[in-house]
């Protein structure tokens, strides 16, 4: 950890004038998330994490947009097999981009076992494939409930992982992540990856021109929403505390401006 800051106000991130909108999700409307954005990884095999959740599909329980905001929550309720249901929301094939800035504004569940992330994956790409960490993973935001308020933000490939603790990360101390809206940022160019927590700084990993095991973020990736409960890094889990929701009031993606 490089250092931490701590966020005693919530500013709305300003985003520079360099950028274009190119698609956004604001959430203005009712019932299931938008089909033509949205899709689901469905399962509850762990995720090679140790997890608890079954991540269903379609249903409104997990997945819902209600006055304006999108409500993914966890729940402690059997299902498939698994003790917990979740949702994990994902744009591939619908939404993939590669390089541009994308905009999160998201309020974090709280309780002790839960772990939901913001995160990006390889368009061309499935979890049946292995391979991973080599094919890239960029992560926006982590939180974990047992340590209430630090985002974390990485990005992992062969040369770089978290099982070998290599992995290239930074995080933030942000107070007030569980009670108010934050907007966590990404910036994406073939020369480096950038995460804000509002118009803070949190991450920066510069391509180091080493080639594809260092760098295998030169191609379209898609972005993932989602509530995990326990797991490797999620950890023991207050029952007690669910059902855990994670509010994201819109999803802005941006490209450079001429590009």
């Amino acid at each position: 950890m490089r250092l931490l800051f701590v966020l005693l106000l919530a500013p709305a991130c300003t985003t520079p004038p360099s950028w274009t909108l190119v698609w956004s999700d604001e959430f203005d409307y009712a019932g299931l998330p938008d089909s033509t954005i949205w899709g689901y990884a469905v399962g509850g095999h762990g995720w090679g994490n140790n997890e608890l959740q079954y991540y269903t599909r379609g249903r409104m329980a997990n997945a819902a947009v209600r006055e304006g905001v999108l409500h993914l929550t966890a729940r402690h309720e059997p299902y498939g097999g698994r003790a917990f249901t979740s949702a994990r929301l994902i744009t591939r094939g619908k939404k993939d981009l590669q390089y541009g800035r994308v905009e999160i504004r998201a309020q974090l569940p709280a309780a002790r076992g839960t772990w939901p992330a913001i995160w990006m994956m390889p368009a061309d790409w499935t979890f049946a494939q292995g391979g991973w960490p080599d094919v890239g993973e960029i992560d926006i935001m982590e939180h974990v409930g047992h340590h209430p308020g630090l985002i974390h933000s990485s990005a992992h490939s062969k040369a770089y992982q978290w099982q070998a603790g290599t992995q290239k990360t930074d995080s933030l101390l942000v107070e007030g992540a569980t009670t108010a809206f934050h907007t966590y940022a990404l910036e994406w160019s073939p020369d480096f990856i950038r995460t804000f927590v509002d118009t803070v700084p949190v991450f920066t990993y510069r391509n180091e021109g080493t080639g594809i095991d260092a760098w295998p973020y030169d191609k379209p990736f898609y972005l993932i929403l989602n509530i995990a409960v326990g797991g490797a890094w999620g950890g023991r889990v207050d029952t007690s505390a669910f059902p855990q929701t994670m509010l994201i009031d819109f999803v802005r993606v941006y490209q450079a401006a001429g590009r």
